[in-house]
């Protein structure tokens, strides 16, 4: 018995100091101490000496026991401290380096300039209002004053959703739908999708719109120009130069849209303008009594305006932009730019 277990020791101590992890030291704990393990087994044997015999022997056993576990307990701290190192040499952080820093975003041209506008606006007294852009026939064209049979339906484009829903094709819609549920005086504009049948580097199937309404005793064409002049002038520039001409708007008479002495060229004559020195911005007019009619207003005691404008077609002047299908390919070299 004592010289199994010296040879059993020995085994044990050089298993000990030959292991490389801490894995293979807890299967030697498990194989040597275990409650199946060998010295355990030796343990369970005492039983079978002599009386004399078994006090020396479980001695021994003891000693053995101890020093396996001593040796196990130094080498597993040895083991740890070396995995310890090892994550801190791989996991170490070099607080020297530069810091990285995040990607951040930015506004969309289209909202930033929907931003400047409102924002131009609201210092002018007007709210912001908004509706539904799948309207009813009767609010984007009837009440309008598109009738049924109107030529004017045809420049919408129109797509149609179902018998009489369809995709609005301007946010003028809104201002019916504000005048039916608002009495006098009332300023809004009115922001959002619109979208047409229309698709080139000009023109797209899906853009955006800002009208506006202005309805109050006195309202003269005056107030119009006033208005849209102030607006003009602090989007593009004090000495913007503006000028209104004659057209035609079946919601509208008279009617007429806005130029602006040309952002490239300032008014010399350039490609961009045609080498006229003005870029269309805008139609406006004063509101058509017809269209009073459908909201129940008094035409006999009341006047206003109304004026849109295309989002898109502002942010390409603005930023110098030639192609609207830019705006939205989602080209982040593109959109970095503002």
């Amino acid at each position: 018995m004592r010289e199994q277990l010296e040879k059993l020791k020995n085994e044990t101590l050089t298993s000990i100091k030959s292991a490389g992890n801490v894995e293979l030291l807890q299967d030697i704990r498990v194989r040597m101490l275990g409650r199946k393990g060998e010295l355990t087994a030796l343990m369970k044997g005492l039983g079978a000496l002599s009386a004399d015999e078994r006090p020396i022997v479980g001695q021994l056993v003891n000693n053995v026991r101890d020093e396996i576990e001593s040796a196990l307990e130094a080498a597993l701290a040895a083991a740890r401290e070396q995995v310890k190192a090892e994550r801190l040499k791989s996991e170490r952080i070099d607080v020297t380096l530069p810091g990285r820093h995040a990607a951040s975003g930015s506004k969309h041209p289209v909202s930033l300039i929907i931003e400047e506008v409102c924002e131009i606006f609201a210092g002018l007294g007007f709210a912001v209002a908004e509706g539904p852009e799948i309207e009813h026939d009767w609010y984007n064209f009837e009440a309008l004053n598109f009738p049924p049979e109107h030529p004017a339906r045809d420049m919408q484009d129109t797509f149609f959703v179902e018998n009489n829903l369809l995709l609005r094709t301007h946010t003028s819609p809104v201002q019916i739908r504000t005048m039916l549920k608002q009495k006098p005086p009332l300023r809004i504009i009115a922001p959002g999708t619109v979208y047409r049948c229309d698709s080139d580097a000009t023109h797209s199937p899906m853009f955006h719109q800002i009208e506006g309404l202005m309805v109050d005793s006195g309202i003269t064409f005056g107030d119009l120009k006033g208005i849209l002049t102030v607006f003009t002038n602090q989007l593009f520039g004090q000495k913007t130069g503006v000028r209104l001409r004659p057209s035609f708007f079946p919601f509208t008479e008279p009617s007429a849209e806005v130029d602006i002495a040309c952002v490239i060229c300032g008014g010399k004559g350039c490609r961009v303008c045609k080498n006229s020195g003005w870029l269309e911005i805008l139609g406006a007019g004063m509101v058509d009594p017809e269209v009073y009619r459908h909201v129940n207003y008094d035409a006999e005691n009341i006047s206003g305006f109304a004026f849109g404008m295309g989002i898109e077609r502002i942010a390409m002047l603005k930023y110098g932009i030639n192609d609207m299908r830019l705006l939205f390919e989602n080209d982040v070299r593109f959109l970095r730019q503002f």
